[in-house]
């Protein structure tokens, strides 16, 4: 089956790579940034950026928890070669399930964590709440990543489009822009979330980007780390938790696949852990939880710490792969059969999981402390069900970030 990038990645790679020149300038289209330029020249305007301040004007910011405008008269480009701090990094896709938390993380070791966010109908206040510096970008305006980069040390790249957004101008076109940026401007590291077995399923979309992006990261030749997820424990609460707990019905498939499940808390521990060890660089590390579970074994966990009885509303993958032909068939519903065609990973009845032994001992971590899904659900419930009996009410959260 023909993709969206891996019938052509040599070709996007190199024509990709050709608009970069050994002057580090990267080509945009109709405008063009360099490392050089882009302190006086990339903040005109009303850029939302964070220019390197005094550890007083530092304290003040982080007090204030506002975005700072910065016009062009006041950003001067940092003298050649001056050293970037280590302890400075950016986190894209700070306001998801595990963008939140590696910030969050971050912020209680000492690191200076700038974010990107776009104006959303939720802001992100509480980033600004817990000390991290918010500046505006959007991964599919290329020209406004460059000023967002000035003074970062690390980018950690958590972000994927979300369930209204493009993934091609998201997941590859923005992701690309960023790259290019990050190589231009000088960044130190580069940690990048993909997708466990990304390299199997290049008929899926969203899969053959990450793998794609991989490639794209190695072919330029930047100081990454790559972490392929299996699976989070927090999808599971507004998926199964929730709705068994509110007696309200749940779906489930006739497959047999088996995702280890990760706690993002955990997978922050291990990215900030990664930081501290220049043996990751370079490395493509599958992360995943402790034990591995089909989506029945999930419902019946939530079952019996729930003590209610799951409403289960059987969808055949048949039907799934079906509906996904035929969104594929109209451009209006083409992300939608995108999103459809991991159908195709779950029809494979795969263990989605890896062995983590070598993974601990490069990132010097105890497995011990690393949350198994039974102990996540107990703590889960163990919480709202208390809460629960002192309200004397009944739940109708859909939103919980434990």
């Amino acid at each position: 089956m023909a993709t969206l990038c891996s019938q052509s990645i040599a070709t996007r790679i190199a024509s990709s790579s050709k608009e970069q020149t050994s002057s580090g300038r990267v080509n945009y289209g109709a405008k063009a940034m360099t490392s050089k330029n882009v302190g006086a020249n990339a903040f005109r305007g009303d850029s939302s950026v964070f220019m390197k301040r005094a550890p007083v004007q530092n304290a003040v910011l982080r007090a204030s928890r506002t975005s700072v405008k910065v016009e062009a008269t006041a950003a001067a480009p940092a003298p050649a070669g001056t050293p970037l701090k280590r302890t400075s990094i950016m986190v894209i896709g700070a306001t998801g399930t595990l963008g939140r938390q590696v910030v969050r993380r971050a912020l209680d070791e000492g690191y200076d964590v700038r974010c990107i966010v776009r104006p959303r109908q939720n802001p992100a206040d509480f980033l600004r709440d817990w000390g991290a510096v918010t500046v505006k970008a959007d991964l599919t305006k290329p020209e406004s990543l460059p000023p967002a980069l000035v003074g970062i040390h690390t980018i950690i790249d958590c972000a994927t489009a979300r369930p209204e957004e493009s993934i091609k101008a998201v997941d590859w076109e923005g992701k690309k822009a960023l790259i290019q940026s990050a190589k231009a401007m000088g960044i130190q590291r580069y940690l990048f979330f993909s997708i466990a077995g990304c390299e199997k399923h290049p008929e899926v979309p969203l899969m053959d980007m990450k793998r794609c992006t991989e490639q794209y990261l190695e072919q330029l030749e930047m100081p990454y780390t790559v972490f392929r997820m299996c699976g989070f424990m927090q999808a599971l609460i507004s998926q199964y938790a929730v709705p068994i707990l509110e007696e309200e019905s749940v779906w489930g498939t006739d497959d047999t696949t088996k995702t280890a499940y990760l706690d993002t808390q955990d997978a922050a521990r291990m990215t900030l852990a990664s930081l501290r060890t220049e043996e990751a660089i370079g490395q493509t590390i599958t992360l995943a939880g402790p034990d591995a579970y089909t989506i029945a074994e999930v419902i019946e966990l939530c079952e019996a710490k729930s003590n209610q009885e799951a409403k289960v509303t059987k969808v055949p993958l048949g039907a799934l792969k079906l509906l996904q032909s035929v969104t594929g068939a109209f451009q209006w519903s083409r992300d939608a059969s995108d999103r459809l065609a991991f159908a195709n990973v779950l029809a494979n009845n795969e263990v989605v999981s890896a062995p983590m032994e070598e993974t601990y001992k490069l990132l010097n971590m105890d497995p011990a402390e690393t949350t198994t899904l039974n102990g996540y659900l107990d703590d889960y419930y163990g919480r709202i069900l208390k809460k629960l009996k002192e309200v004397g009410g009944q739940s109708r959260q859909k939103d919980f970030y434990l």
